[in-house]
């Protein structure tokens, strides 16, 4: 079964955290049944929209021969292929945002868990983690089976569930688990957004910010000033429909840690990377930068290959539509009848970008919560930096087409060889022992050396 989801009512978003006794009865994710249900999410507000269940089944669909941990893959040394050619072609999926920003804490380490096992294997601490953004996805959405037929109706979904975040957004001030697509140097890359609000995080930080770009620019002062106070004007949730449209809006992502501190230093980068790059492909993406057609054929789908969804939790459209979904806004059943394929869908999900917001703010914040009760330990923000991002996704995507090996940590990040699985077998740590060792040995014979003076 896929499922799809609404939002619930605003009241339910300023829950701040959550009980052991709401984490242990969490559902765990079923495995879907072949070719038979998918599922939409039900809100107060009234809108609908997809889960990752259905994103789940397409990548599995994708991919011919998924590995696992019980299925390590050849070593690297019997395979010349890029890293891109052997785990991210078709049939298998496509590159994720975690692909990118993975190496950012240690290429070598991400280059053995694909060699190895294709994917990450799924630990107790990330179980745990999902169980964390599971209860803050539903404090916003709530779930609804849907019956399909095809990958296209499964792929549709996944573009309604975006719909309806952005619906959720409007109405509510915030929505959680928005799917993104972007296209980064010919590649097809896809995310999930923990967090996307119209509410800044630090009002003061985000004004600084704006000047000090005024005063790059050269701009006056009072014009500047003009825009900040425009820029910060309070948000009303319940404002005339389509006013938000005017404002940006402010990502912001959810970390789970085992420990109440903050991360620091190195243990940011990959943070800091995945925010930037959300904030790059979803700005893409709402201004219709995206080919859709690139998207759609990296999937093998057909755009306009008709719907053959019928069914909304066993009742007919009639009924689903009277019982599920408020009459004072289109629901789920309206949309897809009235947007019969992915082609039409994509270009409603377009125009509902267009009248939720003109921009993603530059100001980035990245959440920590305990993993065992939810609680959140604190927050971090980071300022997006165009030419960091760029040469970042430059020098990663060299080593997914292989114009270049993977690399390990620099001495100063030692401390992250501590945990890693591979770390007995890491040649690339083995050399930087073996250098370190040799300059202490040089620094010693150095000082040890008397200069006789005749």
């Amino acid at each position: 079964m896929t499922m799809v989801w609404t939002p619930r009512c605003p009241s339910m978003l300023a829950q701040p955290c959550f009980t052991v006794s709401e984490l242990s009865l969490l559902p765990q994710r079923t495995p879907l049944l072949p070719q038979t249900y998918t599922s939409i999410s039900r809100c107060a507000a009234s809108r609908t929209r997809i889960t990752a269940l259905s994103r789940n089944r397409l990548s599995k669909e994708s991919s011919s021969a998924p590995t696992t941990h019980e299925q390590p893959l050849s070593p690297p040394d019997l395979d010349t292929r890029s890293p891109l050619e052997r785990f991210r072609t078709k049939p298998k999926k496509p590159l994720s945002v975690t692909d990118l920003v993975s190496p950012a804490w240690c290429e070598l380490q991400y280059s053995f868990v694909l060699t190895r096992f294709g994917r990450k294997p799924r630990t107790q601490a990330m179980k745990q983690g999902s169980k964390v953004h599971k209860v803050l996805e539903e404090q916003v959405h709530t779930f609804v089976p849907v019956q399909t037929a095809s990958k296209e109706d499964r792929f549709g979904l996944r573009i309604w569930n975006v719909i309806q975040g952005l619906r959720t957004l409007r109405e509510t001030g915030m929505t959680r688990e928005l799917e993104i697509w972007g296209v980064l140097e010919g590649q097809l890359v896809c995310g999930v957004i923990d967090e996307v609000s119209y509410k800044c995080p630090d009002t003061r930080f985000e004004e600084e910010l704006v000047k000090t770009a005024a005063e790059k620019t050269g701009e006056m002062a009072s014009q500047s000033q003009r825009n900040i106070a425009n820029y910060f004007a309070p948000v009303d949730t319940a404002a005339v429909p389509g006013t938000q449209a005017t404002r940006p809006v402010y990502i912001a992502d959810v970390k789970t840690r085992g420990v109440k501190s903050l991360p620091s230093g190195a243990s940011l980068r990959p943070t800091k990377m995945q925010l930037m790059l959300y904030k790059k492909m979803l700005q893409s993406l709402a201004q219709n930068d995206v080919d859709a057609d690139v998207v759609f054929a990296r999937y093998s789908l057909n755009p306009l290959q008709p719907f053959t969804i019928t069914e909304v939790a066993g009742m007919d459209s009639s009924q689903a539509d009277e019982t599920d979904f408020p009459s004072e806004t289109p629901g789920f059943v309206a949309d897809m009848e009235t947007h019969t394929n992915l082609s039409a869908l994509w270009s409603l999900m377009i125009s509902e970008f267009a009248e939720t917001f003109t921009g993603v703010s530059d100001v980035l914040r990245a959440e920590f919560r305990h993993s065992k009760d939810g609680d959140v330990i604190g927050s971090e923000l980071f300022v997006y930096e165009k030419g960091t991002i760029e040469e970042y996704i430059a020098r990663e995507m060299g080593w997914w087409k292989g114009e270049r090996p993977a690399v390990g940590v620099e001495v100063e990040e030692a401390f992250k060889c501590r945990s890693c699985d591979f770390a007995d077998e890491c040649e690339w740590r083995k050399s930087k022992i073996q250098e370190a060792t040799e300059n202490h040995r040089r620094r010693v014979a150095g000082r040890g050396k008397v200069e006789v003076v005749g």
